[in-house]
């Protein structure tokens, strides 16, 4: 057999809980902009040492602590209770402190990475310019002193392996390079 609940008596309005979507009643039983700001005023200089106690540099204190207030302010219909203000505040600078100090952390295993060394502009400029005076060089070359300086140099073959690429016999190859590297020589000496 099922029970029937009696009908509530009526109480007075103070022991009413609020209602969920009452937003007017609800800010009366949390935290209010005045109080929040009175708080804050009040305890800034003990946010701001606890801040400074976990990280290093000022400004990133009072960011972390300003940071927090406004956290704070924005979810101030969840603190029900207006005492626990400084704790929500406190709490807030202590998880925004850890969150500085990962990100750091993470900077600092990104940094330790050493950076390839980069050519400046100015070096890369010269360098282009000599690649161009070599490209120019090397055009001025007779087509087999040309070949076999390519084939030794730039595709880093052996002299007996451009010997048998070029159908050449091994003494050729030598003449042919020493002869090239010669005429290189003079060419980038030479003034452009």
């Amino acid at each position: 057999m099922p029970v029937i609940a009696p009908w509530p008596t009526a109480r007075p309005a103070a022991q009413i809980p609020p209602q969920r979507g009452d937003a007017d009643e609800a800010m009366a039983a949390g935290t209010t902009v005045d109080h929040l700001t009175e708080t804050y005023r009040a305890h800034y200089r003990s946010l701001l040492g606890l801040a400074a106690l976990l990280l290093d540099d000022t400004a990133s204190c009072e960011d972390v602590v300003q940071e927090a207030f406004i956290r704070v302010h924005s979810a101030r219909g969840r603190v029900r209770e207006p005492e626990k203000t400084l704790a929500y505040l406190r709490q807030t600078v202590v998880n925004l402190s850890r969150s500085a100090l990962r990100r750091r952390i993470l900077g600092l295993k990104l940094l330790s990475k050493p950076m390839p060394d980069m050519a400046s502009a100015e070096e890369g400029a010269y360098e282009q310019l000599e690649r161009d005076q070599l490209i120019k060089a090397m055009r001025g070359l007779q087509r087999r002193q040309r070949e076999v300086l390519v084939l030794r140099y730039f595709a880093d073959m052996t002299e007996a392996q451009v010997a048998e690429t070029l159908g050449l016999s091994l003494g050729s190859v030598k003449a042919y390079g020493s002869r090239g590297i010669a005429a290189l020589r003079i060419a980038m000496e030479a003034p452009a």
